[in-house]
């Protein structure tokens, strides 16, 4: 196997660890940050339990919509102050939309919860499907976060079944979520469905996170495929401003044949004395 092909160990360079450490923590907190982090559970969990705490107090359909659209909204303008990525918030704020207009359009407060449902079996599929077809697409997620893009695929037989793990761990536990949920969409009402749904919110997700954290401590090192393309680039225009190379003709030796083409005159022997008129 060429040596690109192998991940670097700490057997083979004993400064690795030193060097593969910083990179792992930048590593971790990309990891949380790029599946929404703290806010990103606030955002997707906090407004399904305000609909279920009022539709169970007052069984209103349209005001616990209502109430729980107008906290996604608030917490997608507090993400704004903070300066931070909208695209959690955004995916509350299509989700909450969504679920409260099939709630009272249809009249029947179990829709609220259809359209989250329905996503999380299609990510529960996409994920194993990605997994059998040997493309993880957690890999796929995480690689332009943590700078290595898609080298993981050749480059780095220890992250390409890391991500396999991970990617086999999110559809799983997600489909594990769906069996679940979508027997008591048929069979239960709509207090019970929004209480064990809220439960399922967080618990799953960090379960998915922490086991895909293992999977990638346990791992080699991501390849930052970016510092390579800058460092090749340096390299690159370093050669095109480098000096002529050796033995090349320099600019006092080629005076002399250009000087006897002017004149016309034939060259003298070395030594020969000027005749004076």
């Amino acid at each position: 196997m060429p040596s690109s092909d192998k991940p670097t160990t700490t057997d083979e360079d004993p400064g690795a660890h030193d060097r593969a450490a910083p990179g792992k923590a930048a590593a971790d907190t990309a990891l949380l940050e790029a599946f929404g982090g703290v806010w990103g559970m606030v955002d997707t969990t906090v407004p399904g339990l305000v609909f279920v705490l009022i539709y169970t107090i007052n069984r209103d359909i349209h005001s616990a919509a209502i109430a729980s659209l107008a906290l996604t909204a608030v917490l997608a303008a507090a993400r704004l102050v903070r300066r931070q990525t909208l695209k959690h918030a955004l995916s509350g704020v299509f989700g909450v939309a969504f679920g409260a207009i099939f709630a009272m359009m249809s009249g029947d407060a179990k829709n609220f919860y259809l359209p989250g449902m329905l996503y999380t079996l299609g990510l529960a599929v996409a994920y194993i499907v990605s997994a059998l077809a040997r493309f993880p697409l957690i890999g796929v997620l995480l690689g332009p976060v943590l700078k290595e893009n898609l080298s993981w695929r050749t480059r780095n037989p220890g992250r390409f079944r890391a991500y396999t793990k991970s990617t086999w761990a999110w559809g799983l536990i997600l489909f594990a979520k769906s069996a679940i949920l979508f027997p008591l969409y048929w069979w239960s009402d709509a207090t019970h469905l929004g209480w064990v749904k809220v439960a399922l919110g967080i618990p799953p997700f960090l379960l998915c996170v922490y086991l895909t954290w293992i999977f990638l401590a346990k791992a080699p090192p991501p390849i930052d495929v970016i510092a390579e393309m800058e460092s090749a680039e340096k390299a690159e225009a370093a050669g095109r401003t480098a000096p002529a190379a050796d033995g090349a003709p320099s600019a006092a030796d080629g005076a002399a044949p250009d000087a006897v083409v002017a004149t016309g005159a034939e060259p003298r022997p070395r030594g020969q004395a000027r005749h004076r008129r």
